[in-house]
């Protein structure tokens, strides 16, 4: 074949395999081929810029990453760091928390750690944050890109050093030391200004000063003095206190800050004493929260004749389905019968009057009574949420009139030195000095006779709690609810009331009388909102909020919660206790024996101890949700406002007794004051203006 054949043939070869190639690409020949779609984006990805943006090598950056669902995406996504570019050989790393988001829906987000070593060089770095789906997709909108700068650390030029502080618990207001040890490292030569870096726990928080404040290092070690400074106003707690330096770089020590610890005791600089009336433990504090948790409260007791007689509910107040309209005696000769030396078995032999309410034509066993709870949740509200003590003793055995006087002054002794004491209410309702000059009240001897010694005018002359303040020079104050009432304790000290005739009547006229006792009560309240509540207060009620049987409206618990409540809602709040306790057992039974002093020498025989009666302690440095089974007495309360303001005894009742420091824990953190529920507030009883009701008129 020519060679011109040869080209024709192949040229019409090369042309008909174009026609194929075409042919087959627009699917002619019978035979076809196909490509994959992009799949379809199910997420994106955003990053905040790093925080901080720049860091000494060795610490760490964060950055948040938002995951966005898109086209209705559900599944995890798990984070990485596609790529990291930057100066070398120690690159950070990466860290997310969580690894993986979820999406369901919404967004979901992680935090990115980026770290450094501290043998990484300075530099800036290139950081790519990337996901994976469950179809191993990346996130529709690319990596996201995130910058580094690290800067190479300093030399190290010193290091620190501290002894323990000493003491490392001190009383708010005193103070407490450490030794500090600057260290010189690779020849540093210059100074270090010292200072505290934070300090944690309450506010307000312990100071720092140090002495010097700056050491010079020259090649030997230097030196200092830590001094934690502590105010009357620093709460009670733990400290923490961490020390640094700054040398001339502005550098901190190269071993880090040093951490020091200091506990301090709060220091109370409030004392308020509420004085209700007339209730045992077993008959007002009937409450399961506090019997689950060991208060030891009766069910039942024991009459004259050996029975066991169930305690039953009876309502606070004289209204309600079963009115308290009967009163029981709480004479002397009333607890004499109860204790039958020691046997706890002689309370229905106390009287009970008016008689058309008492046995045996109504209230069977009328001394065998508790009050119905649902009326004094309020009590048992601050009673289970602070401290509620169970051995909690009048000191006296007897009324009202006497008791007021162990509560001013550890007595109730004629003279300061008699060995006798009041027994009893006087003979007349207006009491102490400016009563009727008829009145008398009845003498105990140290053989508990009320007949060996003639009554006396219940006009008494001995100290009193409140000479030992005005001598310290500590504020107080006395808020009753008339200035003749059995209840009104400075009215039957001489000293105190002074009394003179003005216009035929006796009235008290001292400048303790007219300068601190506050009358009426209710103005306690104003007192508090006004920023003038003194350092001690005694606050004693009208007989309608008294808790007194027969004469009071069931308002007892919300007085005493407005109280409570604005003291915990002050600033007051931050260094005060409030001791709440009633002033005699008020006939009613209890089944715990009160220690007797009977030997005819020892201080309070023949009158000492009396009955149980409830004891709550609020307070931000109470002990939390505590059963207190310690004795105490009316005299703990003296000894503690003693211990409190440092005074020297009165060396009556105060003598003897504990001080209730096991109701507190003046070094914990102070408790959070929570309102106390009450049917009636504070408003109430400010605006309530009816003629004041004598708290006890036995």
């Amino acid at each position: 074949m020519s060679s011109l054949r040869l080209s024709l043939v192949y040229g019409s070869l090369l042309s008909l395999t174009a026609v194929l190639l075409s042919l087959s690409a627009c699917g002619g020949g019978g035979s076809s081929s196909s490509t994959v779609p992009p799949a379809t984006p199910s997420y994106t990805i955003t990053a905040t810029a790093l925080n901080p943006a720049s860091i000494t090598s060795g610490n760490t950056a964060t950055s948040t990453l938002t995951v966005t669902p898109a086209n209705g995406y559900t599944g995890s996504v798990q984070l990485s760091c596609s790529a990291i570019t930057g100066a070398v050989p120690a690159a950070p790393s990466c860290s997310f928390n969580p690894s993986t988001v979820t999406l369901s829906g919404a967004a979901g987000s992680a935090v990115l750690t980026v770290s450094t070593s501290s043998a990484m060089p300075g530099g800036s770095y290139s950081i790519s944050v990337t996901g994976s789906d469950a179809n191993k997709l990346a996130p529709s909108n690319g990596p996201q890109k995130l910058t580094l700068s690290t800067v190479a650390p300093a030399t190290p030029s010193y290091t620190l050093t501290a002894t323990a502080l000493t003491p490392t618990s001190v009383t708010s207001g005193a103070s407490s030391t450490a030794t500090l040890t600057l260290t010189a490292a690779n020849g540093y030569t210059g100074s270090v200004q010292l200072s505290c870096s934070a300090i944690t726990g309450g506010t307000p928080a312990p100071s720092c000063s140090f002495n010097p404040s700056a050491v010079t290092l020259g090649g030997a070690a230097g030196s200092a003095v830590l001094t934690v400074s502590t105010s009357s106003s620093t709460p009670g707690g733990s400290y923490s206190i961490s020390v640094t330096g700054s040398d001339a770089s502005k550098l901190a020590p190269s071993n880090g800050a040093q951490t020091l610890a200091l506990t301090t005791a709060a220091v109370i600089q409030h004392i308020v004493v509420i004085f209700q009336e007339n209730r045992s433990t077993d008959n007002l504090f009937h409450d399961p929260v506090l019997i689950s948790r060991g208060a030891d409260i009766a069910s039942s007791g024991i009459n004259s004749l050996g029975q066991t007689i169930p305690l039953t509910p009876i309502d606070l107040g004289t209204a309600g389905a079963n009115p308290q309209n009967y009163d029981l005696a709480h004479s002397h000769t009333a607890f004499v019968s109860m204790f039958d030396g020691g046997k706890m078995d002689g309370a229905d032999l106390i009287v009970c009057v008016p008689a058309a309410e008492c046995p045996p034509v109504a209230h069977p066993n009328a001394q065998f009574m508790y009050v119905n709870p649902s009326d004094v949740q309020p009590y048992f509200a601050m009673a289970e949420q602070y401290t509620f003590a169970d051995r909690m003793f009048q000191t006296n055995e007897g009324p009202s009139f006497p008791a007021h006087q162990f509560i001013l002054a550890g007595t109730s002794a004629p003279t300061a030195t008699s060995t006798l004491f009041d027994a009893e209410n006087p003979t007349h309702n207006e009491a102490g000095c400016t009563a009727p000059l008829t009145s008398t009240a009845v003498m105990i001897d140290a053989t508990g006779s009320e007949t060996n010694q003639p009554p006396q005018y219940p006009c008494y002359e001995h100290p009193t709690l409140t000479d030992l303040l005005e001598t310290k020079g500590v504020t107080w104050r006395y808020y009753a609810p008339g200035p003749g009432s059995i209840w009104t304790a400075p009215n039957a000290i001489e000293h105190m009331c002074q009394e003179q005739s003005i216009s035929g009547t006796l009235t008290c006229t001292g400048p303790e009388w007219t300068g601190n006792v506050i009358i009426p009560s209710k103005q306690v309240l104003v007192d508090i909102a006004n920023g003038q509540l003194a350092q001690v207060s005694w606050i004693i009620p009208d007989g309608l909020s008294s808790d007194h049987a027969l004469i009071n409206d069931g308002s007892g618990p919300s007085w005493v919660t407005s109280i409570v409540n604005a003291i915990g809602s002050s600033p007051y709040w931050a260094n005060t206790a409030i001791i709440i306790t009633w002033d005699d057992w008020g006939g009613w039974y209890d089944h715990v024996p009160p220690k007797i002093i009977n030997d005819g020498v020892s201080w309070g025989s023949g009158y000492v101890y009396g009955f149980r009666v409830p004891l709550v302690v609020v307070s931000p440095y109470a002990k939390a949700a505590y059963i207190s089974h310690i004795p105490h007495d009316f005299g703990s309360i003296l000894k503690f406002v003693e211990t409190t303001f440092n005074l020297p005894s009165l060396g009556y009742a105060d003598a003897p007794a504990d001080d209730l420091s096991d109701c507190f824990n003046l070094t914990q953190s102070p408790l959070a004051f929570q309102v106390i529920p009450a049917p009636l507030d504070a408003a109430h009883f400010i605006n309530d203006n009816h003629p004041f009701t004598d708290p006890d008129d036995d």
